[in-house]
């Protein structure tokens, strides 16, 4: 079995005082089997397969070692059974914020992005040129998914001022937080790795949000990590 190495992207740790603040540990759900094949899931309710699982099992091995006073995930299957797992190990209860969850792609849910190019070229096009107007016909701008991110880095600093908290979503909440922190435009091509189940550490204040740590997957070293979003 052949273990893929991927880049580690660290951020030196933000400085301020995080008693003003709202920390939060923001982690991808674990492996699905349409993540093998590159089928876009948006909000289609896709479970972990057994490499997901395994991945779940892990993460909760390392982030269980952190203290958090609460534990969130989208409503979708595959982030509540990821967040499950750190849950039993923290004897937490999951909150579900549907917020969190993946960006809607409307008419390409379900199909591949080769599938797209041949039944929607024109979409395919606003896709790969990342449209920030374009919802797929059905689903959701990249513009309108910013927003409820937002909404949803919100809620959570609302609701935990000056607390460390942990909440697993998807990989284009993760894209939106990391441009969002970093300053990285929406519509450039994404030059970042997001891994399933890999820790990502933020740091919100009235300052604006902070990117502490990104990609601690040292957890997952003897786990298949071959995924796509």
């Amino acid at each position: 079995m052949t273990e893929i190495v991927r880049p580690k992207i660290v951020v030196p740790h933000f400085h301020g005082t995080r008693e003003k603040g709202t920390r939060i540990c923001f982690i991808r759900h674990g492996e699905t089997d349409w993540n093998v094949v590159k089928r876009i899931q948006g909000q289609t309710d896709i479970p972990l397969n057994d490499t997901g699982r395994k991945q779940a099992l892990a993460m909760a091995f390392n982030a269980g070692h952190h203290d958090f006073n609460a534990i969130y995930c989208s409503d979708l299957m595959r982030t509540v059974e990821t967040a499950n797992a750190l849950a039993e190990r923290r004897d937490l209860k999951v909150k579900t914020l549907p917020l969190l969850r993946e960006r809607h792609y409307g008419i390409f849910q379900g199909i591949t992005a080769v599938e797209g190019l041949q039944r929607h070229p024109e979409a395919h096009a606003c896709y790969m040129a990342r449209d920030l107007n374009y919802d797929f016909e059905i689903g959701e701008s990249m513009l309108s998914f910013e927003t409820r991110v937002k909404a949803a880095v919100e809620h959570l600093c609302r609701h935990h001022t000056g607390e460390t908290i942990v909440a697993v979503t998807h990989a284009g909440v993760l894209d939106i937080l990391y441009r969002h922190a970093t300053g990285r435009p929406l519509h450039t091509p994404r030059d970042f790795v997001i891994p399933n189940c890999a820790l990502n550490w933020f740091h919100f204040d009235g300052q604006g949000w902070h990117l502490e740590a990104w990609d601690d997957h040292h957890h997952l070293a003897k786990v298949m990590l071959e995924s796509a979003e």
